[in-house]
């Protein structure tokens, strides 16, 4: 049973997030051999002010 975790800044819609499940649950079903109901997806929403890449915050890059 594969669970899938995705960390994303905050603001996608919901139909971004379901092309995104549709296709990696049709595509983790395939290459691992197991049932779509069996993939797990969860997003994690993360706010630009918590995360950072080389010692700055992302809502500093802007």
């Amino acid at each position: 049973m594969p669970f899938i975790t995705i960390d994303l800044f905050e603001g996608r819609s919901l139909e971004t997030k379901r092309e995104l499940v549709e296709t990696l649950t049709a595509e983790t079903s395939r290459i691992l051999g197991c049932s779509a109901d069996s993939v797990h997806i969860r997003f994690n929403n993360v706010k630009q002010e918590d995360w950072s890449t080389g010692g700055t915050l992302w809502a500093d890059k802007k």
